[in-house]
């Protein structure tokens, strides 16, 4: 958010910021600790796959093996001779196992999206009926006091049909290809 004269960023003292962040943290907290031994490991890793390190110790070892496995230095017998028969069986379960890791945590991630886009979906439903209430309240405050509403804003205080709304958004989202 910009800091401009109308509309300043709010301080880290105002307890209303205060009190989402820490909100935002406890529901975090509970969703860490919420997790299953599998997906605990499962996030483990997923953070050392997506490492530099990873990557450099992978590099390493393929080049070593490889570099053993030619011949090229005097004394050191191959045990895995061109075209290196054990190094992709290796890699290949390797690749099986990272994957399963990957997975386990893309779905915990998921499931933890969901659950987010549903109290999403909640506080926005609750909003817009606050909201109708409050159209309603403010209706008839300018009627006691005699001001004049147009008439699209009457339409304003009628509780949105969700249901409706969801499927005419459906009928006008293209599918994926």
């Amino acid at each position: 958010m910009k800091d401009t004269p109308d509309r300043p960023v709010p301080d880290g003292d105002d307890p209303t910021i205060e009190r989402n962040v820490r909100l935002v943290a406890e529901l975090e907290e509970q969703a860490l600790a919420g997790r299953s031994p599998g997906e605990k490991l499962g996030d483990a890793a997923s953070r050392l796959i997506g490492s530099m390190p990873f990557v450099v110790f992978h590099l390493v070892w393929f080049a070593a093996w490889i570099v053993l496995n030619l011949g090229v230095i005097p004394g050191i017998e191959p045990f895995d001779e061109f075209p290196f028969g054990l190094l992709t069986l290796v890699v290949s379960l390797e690749a099986i196992f990272l994957s399963l890791f990957l997975l386990i945590s893309q779905n915990r991630m998921t499931r933890q999206a969901d659950k987010r886009a549903h109290l999403d979906l909640q506080i926005n439903l609750l909003a817009e009926a606050e909201t109708t209430k409050i159209l309603r309240m403010l209706e008839r405050i300018a009627d006691k006091v005699g001001v004049e509403t147009e008439a699209e804003e009457a339409d304003l205080d009628q509780p949105t049909d969700i249901v409706r709304l969801a499927t005419r958004v459906e009928k006008h989202i293209p599918e994926s290809q």
